[in-house]
């Protein structure tokens, strides 16, 4: 199992370079509705057993993020054990995020 722990800074980079990847948002609704990333997938961790299948299958990386990182990384595990590759974990999650990258993001 090899998920790639991505530092905000790199995920900036990319975003920056127009890398293409999709972001996999595993927070509750009630989080998300606090902030969240421009354009990324919302599926709550619970949900994921249920819905990794809507999950986009091409070659692109998965970066998964959540508040802190811990429940991404879990989610990471999982979806490597469900067979996905290209998988990588935002480190620090959008809290990390927002005091980094975008300061003027709502924090929690």
């Amino acid at each position: 199992m090899n998920i790639h722990q991505l530092p905000v800074t790199e995920l900036a980079k990319w975003q920056n370079e127009g890398r293409q990847f999709h972001l996999l948002d595993v927070r509750t609704g009630e989080e998300t509705a606090i902030c969240a990333l421009p354009h990324a997938i919302h599926i709550p961790m619970n949900l994921i057993p249920l819905r990794h299948n809507d999950l986009p299958d091409d070659d692109l990386p998965l970066v998964v993020y959540c508040h802190h990182g811990i429940r991404s990384l879990h989610t990471a595990m999982y979806l490597a054990d469900a067979g996905f590759d290209n998988l990588y974990n935002l480190q620090g999650g959008i809290d990390d995020w927002a005091a980094k990258i975008e300061p003027e993001m709502a924090r929690y």
